[in-house]
């Protein structure tokens, strides 16, 4: 299976990419577990604690979780969040150092473009599956929607203001395959430690039409 492969079923496994900033291990588990039971098994860890390396390799045991490491800006977090577990990788743009690095790791990497240019260059690189980032400060749904027209042979997932009031108007998109989603687990409810609310909110999610 190649790495477009990869990248093209995690993002077909539901409509929103769960983007999490764990700052603590001991939530890990219980937080992974929560958003598989409510649909949405694709999750990105972003690198932006101290936990997060830790949090990977926790929730690389959960199972039905598939496991992914956000914020990649270096050679160096891209070993280590493979190291930790991660089986894909999503960067906030790309550098030929970065994707080389995932590369020769074998990290399937979705990386970011804000502009048709950006998009243009990841596909010479062999990359039809790209990151919109950052999404409503990129021009939002109707950018997105524009680039389409003269490149629908790449397909994104937007990351980067969504919300649930403007999440339809992205996956409506013929070039969106799902969004990436942090308000499916807000800060307050994980550090309260209500699973149950994230995975009704995690539900909700999940049914919506792509």
């Amino acid at each position: 299976m190649t790495h477009s492969d990869i990248i093209a079923r995690i993002c077909a496994a539901a409509p929103v990419i769960a983007v999490l900033t764990i700052e603590r291990v001991e939530d890990a588990q219980p937080l992974a577990r929560a958003l598989v039971a409510g649909g949405l098994p694709a999750l990105e860890i972003t690198l932006r604690t101290d936990a997060a390396l830790e949090a990977i390799a926790a929730i690389a045991e959960v199972e039905g979780a598939m496991t992914g490491v956000g914020t990649l800006l270096t050679p160096t977090q891209v070993r280590d969040a493979k190291s930790a577990g991660a089986i894909f990788g999503v960067s906030p743009g790309a550098t030929p150092t970065l994707v080389a690095a995932a590369q020769e790791i074998d990290l399937p990497l979705l990386p970011g473009a804000a502009t048709a240019t950006e998009a243009m260059r990841l596909l010479e690189q062999g990359f039809i599956f790209q990151k919109f980032f950052p999404a409503e400060a990129a021009g939002g749904a109707l950018a997105l929607g524009s680039i389409a027209g003269p490149l629908p042979q790449i397909k994104f997932c937007p990351t980067g203001g969504i919300t649930p009031e403007n999440v339809k108007s992205y996956l409506a998109l013929p070039n969106t395959l799902c969004v990436g989603g942090s308000w499916i687990a807000p800060k307050a409810l994980v550090d309260s430690g209500s699973w149950e609310k994230i995975t009704q909110i995690a539900r909700h999610a999940a049914d919506l039409l792509r």
